[in-house]
């Protein structure tokens, strides 16, 4: 009785082990088919950097040209920058871009007056106040009196919790409500 049900075991491995390489050669041929591709798409993207760094001095110096006399006058470092840049051929297109936003976003900076750090409004707002008083108030007292200041809920939260962690001022739990007060030592 038993070399009866071998045969079929026999038989029934055999064809397991066919259909397992045939699933394995399918296999291996997609991978094969991918690994071409991506091949063929860094080939792509190399030929892109190499264009890239060709025309970089070129998209420079008309960044340069574009920017007014005065201004080019004022930084002074430009013109290094850009030269130098040109030479190392090392950034490739994208970040060209970016630093021409940051060159472009830094005069507007340079006039604009420094607004006063969160973490200290928020303690002048506690401080004009005894009893201790919730995240939400604290933040609606904050865009009364600084209605050019925005933050977020969470981020007067995160604020508030970083100047406990610094001892600045206390927290004080009420059931599931959080509030904060001055420390005594400031």
């Amino acid at each position: 009785m038993t070399s009866k049900p071998a045969p079929a075991f026999r038989a029934r491995l055999v064809d397991q082990a066919r259909s397992d390489l045939e699933a394995n050669r399918r296999r291996q041929q997609e991978l094969a088919e991918k690994v071409r591709l991506l091949k063929q798409e860094e080939a792509l993207l190399v030929d892109i950097l190499k264009l890239a760094e060709r025309y970089e001095g070129l998209a420079e110096a008309s960044t340069l040209t574009e920017q007014p006399q005065e201004e080019a006058a004022s930084t002074g470092t430009t013109s290094r920058r850009a030269s130098a840049s040109a030479t190392s051929r090392t950034p490739s297109r994208p970040t060209a871009r970016k630093a021409r936003t940051a060159k472009a976003a830094r005069p507007a900076a340079k006039g604009k007056s420094r607004q006063p750090l969160l973490g200290d409004i928020l303690m002048s707002l506690l401080a004009g106040h005894e009893e201790p008083r919730l995240a939400k108030e604290l933040r609606d007292e904050l865009m009364e009196k600084h209605p050019d200041r925005d933050p977020t809920p969470q981020v007067v939260r995160n604020t508030l919790e970083s100047l406990v962690a610094k001892g600045r001022i206390r927290r004080h739990k009420q059931q599931r409500s959080v509030m904060y007060a001055l420390a005594e030592s400031a």
